[in-house]
This record gives structure tokens, sequence and C-alpha cells, in this order.
């Protein structure tokens, strides 16, 4: 999986670099309350398989030898919060954009915009945040009849479902990484606030609230949306995000702040950080 790579820290083509393969993910929104949309999933770059909002990868990058390079970890948004950034130097994933609510001003019944978009809360067709190009989907809009149901928060790898009846519909899913060494999906959109029992639908495993209940909040470090809460209900947090650095072992020098996991897969060794940190390579 390494090619020619993008110029990072004043390093192109692995002049004095080490050529490293990433994944960074950006905190999820979570979703809006009383009645609400699902949060938008964080923004989903990577050079290993494919990026979010049906991009192929990007080029691999070079860190600067003896140079300490530092990775931000976004933290998942609360309800009607919108994620935070994830960052590898040069590489920045944005943060979900929140779902709508029925409560609060006008503007609070769109979704927002973000890595991927919010989806918006009931009534009148109201729009659900728009994703970010190489990154993420558009949330789902609001159907022009129930005015109980919150659409669904956009993933990494498709658009949040518009409201039908007393349906959320499916949130936009996430999308699947090997980066290290096994495959695993994250970045999923949240569900939105259903009207009837059970009428909250399932995204990245985060399900709106049905009727007067709560939003579930996103697993950590997938990057994923909360639900949208139902009547009167709070909504679920969204799911911190990722950053994964994969080079070859041979030029891997140890030398890292923040904890991270280190693995190997073949000739490679993985870093995975669950929270901020640095490299020096």
């Amino acid at each position: 999986m390494f090619g020619q790579g993008l110029v990072f820290g004043g390093i192109a083509g692995g002049g004095g670099g080490v050529e490293v393969n990433f994944l960074v993910i950006a905190g999820g929104a979570g979703g809006g309350s009383s009645r609400g949309g699902g949060g938008g999933a964080g923004g989903y770059r990577t050079s290993y398989g494919t990026s979010g909002g049906g991009s192929s990868a990007e080029p691999t990058i070079f860190l600067n030898t003896g140079q300490v390079h530092t990775i931000t970890v976004g933290a998942g948004g609360g309800g009607n919060t919108n994620g935070t950034n994830s960052t590898l130097s040069t590489i920045t994933s944005i943060g979900g954009g929140t779902g709508g609510r029925a409560s609060g001003a006008g503007g609070n019944y769109f979704g927002k915009a973000g890595g991927s978009g919010g989806g918006s809360t009931y009534a009148n067709s109201r729009g659900g945040g728009a994703g970010t190009a190489g990154q993420g989907y558009a949330g789902g809009r609001g159907s022009s009849g129930n005015h109980y149901v919150g659409s669904s928060g956009g993933g990494a790898g498709g658009a949040g479902a518009h409201t039908t009846s007393n349906y959320s519909g499916s949130p936009g899913p996430g999308v699947s990484s090997s980066i290290t060494g096994t495959s695993v999906a994250r970045a999923g959109g949240g569900g939105g606030a259903g009207f009837g029992p059970g009428a909250g639908q399932a995204g990245g495993g985060n399900g709106g609230g049905s009727n007067y209940s709560n939003g579930t909040s996103a697993t950590t470090n997938s990057g994923s949306g909360g639900g949208g809460g139902g009547s009167s209900a709070s909504a679920g947090s969204g799911g911190s995000g990722l950053v994964v650095l994969r080079m070859l072992t041979s030029e891997y020098t140890g030398i890292t702040t923040g904890s991270p996991t280190v693995s190997t897969n073949g000739s490679d060794t993985i870093l995975t950080y669950t929270g901020s940190g640095t490299y020096t390579a």
C-alpha cells in the first residue's frame, strides 16, 4: 500500500523521510434533542482503502526524520453539539455536524454541516446538514408530514435517509478499513428520533430515541454520530475520533507520547491513537 506521497513537513518522494499510511477520523456529532435528527459522523480521510464521501484513497505522507509530529484526536460532541476535528499535521478531518432539534430558535431545526452532516428534525422538508467533500455525506431531510420524527445523520459511507411516516430511515453507513490488520467499520451516522415505539433507527450502533426516550450515544473512538432524542428527551453523544499511522517496521523509531497502541502486521508497524499525542520519526 506504499507509493508516491504528498509533501509532508518539507519531504517529498521519500528523500530523508519516513513513508506513512494514515487513517484520520474526527469526532462524531451528538444528535438533536426533542424530536431530533441524528448526529453526523466525523470526517474520514485515509491513504489505506476508501476515504469518506465516496473518495478514493489519498496519497501516503512522508514524515521528516528527527521531527516531532503532533496527532490530535477529536472529541465526540454532546447532544446538540458538533464533533471536534482530528489532525495529523497537514491532514485535518472535520468534526461531524449535529442533528436539528425542535426546541430553541428556528435555525436549530436544520441539521448542521460537518465532516458528515446532521439530520434535520420533524416537518416541512427542512434540510439536512452538508457533508465535507472527500470526508463524508449529508444528513437526511425532514418530511413534509410527521411533526415528531427526526431524520438520520450522514456517515462516511453514505447519506442519512430522509424521514418517512413515523420512521427516521436508515442512518448513513460507515466505511471499513483494514489499516490495523483487521477490517473495522467506523464513522456511521446517528439515527433520528422516531414517533412510535421502536421507531428510532440504528446507525453505527447509534439508535434514535423513540417517542419520549433518549437517543443512544456512539461508541468511543468510532467517529460515529449520536442518536436523536425523542419528544422532550435528550440526544445521544457522538463518538470520539481516531488516528492510525502505518509504516515499515524497519523505519519505526518507537518514540511516541500519548500511549498509542502499537501492533504489527506483516512487515509493518501500526500506531493507533485513541487520544492525542506525538510521534518522532
